[in-house]
């Protein structure tokens, strides 16, 4: 065992020679040096890598230079396996074959798949100011599945700030603990899906019993059951009965149940029963905090400069953040350069947004106004008028874009409205932007009127 252990650090050893000839130190060093051969048997070798990212970027862009490799050194071009480290590292766990992780501690105390992304663990969830009374909430939680008040949970914010990972990472807490048996995560899309699916093959009271014997229940995104209504009927009862069982269940939605247009009441009613906890934008310690855990999860040096220099300027989500880091690893491995700030600047230029110190929000406003013809003393108000709403919202999102104000002081100057309000209206911006064109070329008319003034 100890001989084949030693045989095969020399045979990564020379393989490792062999691609420094072949691709930039810079290269070589961010994607090949991490990695960890495990066993080569059968003319198969299982590698190890840190990361699902560092797997699927080996696997689309250097698959070939690996196997020309081993057919340097072995003569003969071995079947590739990998293992990615997730969370624990003495837990190692292949990719399956269609691409997703396996999610087994132990013995499978579940008898359903959990569904779970075992990526997602309170370890590697990065604490700030913005989440850290939704992680104590979610943690209480994960300890005591419903023997606490907090049943429901209910967690929200926008738009990638972490609500998946929080509650997914309840379940996954829970599942190691073995602090429940039957544990599920869906999506509210997904619950929807599955329901109609069983209607139309005669299965709904298996739909039912699968969901109402659930000891932990996780619902992502519920704001998707939006006039859904055989669907909330559904989920109201399936609610009710694991909530009487004492089961816990925990959901997220992108505003908050208040303003859940097109939701039964008695649902709404159901969800502000619990706790309700939001998630807001990660302040700058935080953001640089997020980049800092990220490099190190995936074993990539990134100088602090560089780090802070991205926490600075992307400042919208942590999905947008780690898009970031991606974008900028990516063009300094394919193009062989080391990671510098006039590179940063450069890959990153689209992505930082060039914020106007001098803009204030009553110009945005009042500009906004003059576009769409409507007073500007209206969307300060509390009138509901569907055009009124609209450029309010229109409003809200370029005051988010165009300026450094937190969402916080945004709200406050349109009528004293709070920051989830602002979420919800930046999100559906956002949304009606990316699929529909002529209203994104609006938005950038608008834009031009506003950088004009300043």
């Amino acid at each position: 065992m100890q001989k084949l252990a030693i045989n095969l650090e020399n045979l990564w050893l020379q393989c490792i020679s062999e691609i420094e000839k072949r691709v930039p130190p810079q290269t070589c060093s961010t994607w090949f040096k991490p990695i960890v051969p495990l066993k080569l048997v059968d003319e198969k070798i299982i590698i190890q890598v840190p990361s699902r990212f560092h797997y699927e970027w080996i696997e689309e862009h250097y698959h070939n230079l690996l196997e020309n490799v081993f057919l340097e050194v072995l003569r003969y071009i071995p079947e590739i396996q990998y293992t990615i480290v997730l969370g624990d590292p003495s837990f190692l766990q292949p990719p399956q074959e269609n691409g997703s992780e396996i999610f087994s501690i132990g013995e499978n105390i579940n008898n359903e798949n959990t569904r779970l992304n075992n990526r997602y663990t309170f370890d590697n969830f990065v604490e700030g100011n913005c989440n850290q009374f939704a992680k104590a909430a979610s943690l209480a939680v994960a300890e005591a599945p419903g023997k606490t008040n907090f049943n429901p949970l209910l967690v929200y914010g926008g738009v990638g700030l972490g609500k998946t990972h929080l509650i997914q990472a309840i379940g996954n807490h829970v599942f190691k603990g073995r602090k429940a048996k039957r544990i599920r995560y869906v999506s509210s899309e997904k619950f929807t899906i599955d329901f109609i699916n069983s209607i139309q093959n005669n299965k709904t009271s298996k739909f039912s019993k699968l969901y109402r014997n659930i000891d932990l229940l996780l619902v992502d995104d519920i704001q998707f059951f939006i006039n859904k209504e055989r669907t909330q009927e559904e989920f109201f009862h399936t609610f009710n009965e694991l909530q009487q069982k004492g089961k816990q269940i925990v959901l997220s939605c992108d505003r908050p149940p208040s303003e859940l247009k097109g939701l039964e009441d008695r649902l709404i009613s159901r969800f502000n029963s619990g706790l309700i906890t939001d998630i807001q934008v990660p302040d700058f310690e935080t953001r640089v905090a997020i980049l800092q855990k990220k490099s190190l999860q995936d074993n990539i040096q990134i100088p602090s400069d560089i780090i802070v220099f991205i926490a600075a300027n992307i400042t919208t989500n942590i999905r947008d953040l780690e898009g970031a880091m991606i974008k900028l690893l990516a063009h300094a491995s394919l193009n062989g350069e080391d990671i510098s700030m006039e590179l940063t600047k450069r890959v990153l230029r689209d992505l930082i947004k060039r914020k106007n110190t001098n803009l204030t929000i009553e110009t945005i406003q009042r500009i906004v106004c003059e576009f769409y013809g409507i007073k500007e003393d209206f969307i300060r108000a509390k009138t509901r008028k569907k055009e009124i709403v609209f450029a309010r919202q229109v409003s809200m999102y370029l005051s988010k874009e165009m300026t450094n104000f937190a969402l916080k002081t945004i709200g406050l100057h349109f009528g004293g409205r709070d920051h989830s309000t602002v979420i919800h209206a930046c999100q559906t911006i956002e949304n009606k932007i990316h699929t529909d064109k002529s209203f994104s070329t609006e938005i950038d008319e608008i834009k031009n009127k506003i950088e004009l003034t300043v």
